[in-house]
Parts: C-alpha cells; sequence; structure tokens
C-alpha cells in the first residue's frame, strides 16, 4: 500500500515494525517507527528484559548498535513498502562503522529514541548518522554504512 507525504506519527505508530523488517523476533530490536521522511527515521525501543541484547538488567553496547542498524531497516522497509509502493523489503547489511561511542548503558524499562539521519546515499550505499537517547540522555552516536544486499544477483 503506497502512501503519501506527510506521514502522521499516529499513521507510523500503527504499522507492525516486524513488517519493515527482514529480521524475526527474538532478533528484533526496535518497537515502532515514529517519524519518516527523505532524510531522516526515529524509532522508539522498550529496554526488555528478555532482550537477546539486555545483559545484567541493560541493553548491551552491540543491542545499542543493533537498534540503530535496526531503525535503518526500518527506514528501508518503510520507503520499499509504503513510499515506493513495492511488496518486497530490501535487506541492508552494516557495511562500517564509524565514530561509534557508547555513552552509557540503558537499564531495563527505558524508552529508547533513535533518530537515523542519512549523510550520504548512492549505488545502493547509504552513510547515516545515529543517535540514541533515553529520557533525554545520549547513550550512543556513530555513523553507519548501509549496503543493500541485491537477491536477485545470487
Amino acid at each position: 500500500m503506497k502512501l503519501t507525504a506527510p506521514y502522521p506519527e499516529a499513521t507510523l505508530r500503527k504499522i507492525d515494525i516486524r513488517s519493515l523488517l527482514p529480521q524475526r523476533d527474538p532478533f528484533v530490536a526496535v518497537d515502532r517507527l515514529v517519524h519518516y521522511d527523505d532524510r531522516e527515521v526515529v524509532t522508539e525501543t522498550l529496554v526488555k528484559a528478555d532482550s537477546l541484547f539486555t545483559e545484567d538488567g541493560r541493553l548491551t553496547a552491540a543491542g545499542l548498535m543493533e537498534n540503530i542498524a535496526q531503525s535503518c531497516a526500518a527506514r528501508i522497509g518503510f520507503r520499499t513498502l509504503y513510499v515506493m509502493g513495492l511488496d518486497k523489503v530490501d535487506i541492508g547489511v552494516i557495511g562500517a562503522l564509524r565514530n561509534m561511542e557508547i555513552h552509557a548503558l540503558p537499564p531495563v524499562g527505558r524508552t529508547l529514541t533513535t533518530r537515523v539521519t542519512v549523510k550520504e546515499e548512492a549505488f545502493g550505499i547509504t552513510l547515516v548518522e545515529a543517535t540514541v537517547r533515553s529520557e533525554g540522555q545520549l547513550m550512543a552516536e556513530g555513523e553507519m554504512k548501509i549496503a543493500l544486499k541485491n537477491e536477485d544477483k545470487g
């Protein structure tokens, strides 16, 4: 189903995030898409005790990075399904991390707000800048390069 901009937050919140992601439970590390435009997405995620990425009552550094990667995947999925109106979500792979800093590991029960901003996009490769915050506190920030995997080429 194709939607047209602007995309109201209430509409985005109703979308099942799993429809936008190639990951499946128990590997899903984002809960909902709350903002989408051509250059930026914002996701929200509740840190859960039973998450694969939680250890000793806190989300791990790997969990924060996976949250950023899946926020990028949500952007790709939304663009593919709702902006372009296609029926198959493209799969992206992490090509590189740069200047990634983990400032704090959020405890179980906190909600993360992840903002991903596109810096450059060309030839199926996207460079993004990302921040993860919880209750106004910066948890993580850095850059991630995502390459789209073209499954038709084998």
